[in-house]
């Protein structure tokens, strides 16, 4: 299904946002809601059921944090998350240097954090049942935790030199955080310790010899900033400047040397890119330029680009019940990519004559049933 991922012409997402589309979340819980938040500090909530149950249909704003709503943020939104057990609350943070819990219901704020500097990427792990922690990725080298139970932010954690583009929980280990520097540097965190870092992922695998002394422990020659677990948490995606992306394995933070070739990256800012679940093999889903580029995560193949936006794709989220895709761009659209549906053969045609499809035999659907067994 991932495979045959296409624009789909029979569904449009309501156009709310007048400027570029920053982030997008898709709540975990029922996979219907989705949350986006734009360059120009609002936030809106799409409801991705089609209702009218007609082949054609618009995906409806249910409501938005509107620049009228005497809480919207002031400068343009860089994360929205539902909180990961219920759709009751979710979350924004932005450049005005505050991050903010909102009460889906009313819509009103439950909480707010302020920050000395810009916050580029927060996220809550989809799994802690111990904590309710929201690393947050700021301006400052400094890695914000916030307690969303008692809404304060007394710990951090120290190690980068510069500032925090991208910040990912484990899917794995709640206590296991990954986070991404302009510094060039990715770090995995056990934010149960004192001093915190676990290991500074390596490019060279410890190969100093290959590195000047500068580049040793970096994980990319630029500014790390994109990071995404795979569904499992056994390996760790992270997108730098350089133009790299890089597999790592999460538990011995060794460089897994996929190669991804070349994977167009200037953006100043986090870059929000996903990966599939549930499917075999695994995709990531990198915006690049006006396209999405599409690569199987453990071989590096480049699958496809998908086109169709007018400008420069800034963030993407799956949608696992459906094998969905959801995509934001600088043209203010949210696109929805779809799986092609097939069209039925006639009865009559006998197999051998139809044109084979030009599928990889490694993406061929290898099930049987029992009966075949025997």
């Amino acid at each position: 299904r991932v495979l045959s991922l296409e624009l789909n012409k029979d569904r449009d997402v309501e156009r709310i946002h007048g400027s570029s589309i920053n982030t997008l979340d898709i709540d975990p819980v029922e996979g219907r809601y989705m949350l986006s938040g734009g360059l120009e500090g609002v936030i809106v909530l799409y409801d991705l059921e089609n209702l009218t149950k007609k082949p054609s249909y618009t995906c409806k704003a249910l409501f938005s944090v509107g620049r009228s709503h005497p809480d919207v943020h002031k400068f343009s939104v860089e994360t929205v998350q539902w909180y990961p057990h219920d759709t009751g609350i979710f979350t924004s943070s932005s450049f005005d240097k505050t991050l903010k819990i909102w009460d889906t219901n009313t819509l009103k704020l439950a909480d707010i954090f302020h920050f000395e500097g810009a916050v580029y990427s927060h996220h809550m792990s989809p799994v802690a049942t111990q904590h309710c922690l929201i690393a947050v990725g700021t301006r400052s080298p400094k890695v914000q935790l916030c307690d969303l139970k008692t809404g304060s932010s007394s710990h951090i954690l120290q190690g980068h030199i510069q500032e925090v583009l991208a910040v990912s929980w484990s899917p794995r280990h709640e206590y296991v955080l990954a986070t991404g520097s302009a510094d060039g540097r990715v770090k995995l965190w056990d934010v149960r310790r004192a001093s915190g870092c676990l290991s500074t992922l390596d490019q060279y695998n410890g190969e100093k010899s290959k590195a000047s002394s500068e580049a040793a422990n970096t994980a990319h020659n630029g500014r790390v900033n994109g990071l995404c677990y795979t569904n499992d948490g056994l390996h760790l995606l992270s997108l730098g400047t350089d133009d790299r992306m890089r597999l790592w394995n999460s538990s011995t933070g060794e460089n897994t040397l996929v190669n991804y070739g070349e994977v167009y990256n200037e953006s100043r800012k986090g870059l929000k890119f996903a990966v599939s679940c549930g499917c075999n093999p695994e995709f990531a889903f990198v915006p690049c330029g006006n396209t999405i580029a599409v690569y199987t995560i453990f071989t590096g193949e480049l699958i496809t680009m998908l086109r169709g936006h007018y400008s420069t794709v800034s963030c993407c989220v799956f949608q696992p019940h459906f094998q969905e895709l959801y995509s934001g761009s600088k043209d203010c659209n949210i696109l929805a990519w779809i799986p092609a549906l097939r069209k039925p053969v006639p009865d009559d045609i006998s197999e051998k004559s139809l044109p084979q499809q030009h599928i990889n035999p490694a993406y061929e659907d290898a099930w049987t049933s029992s009966d075949d067994e025997g």
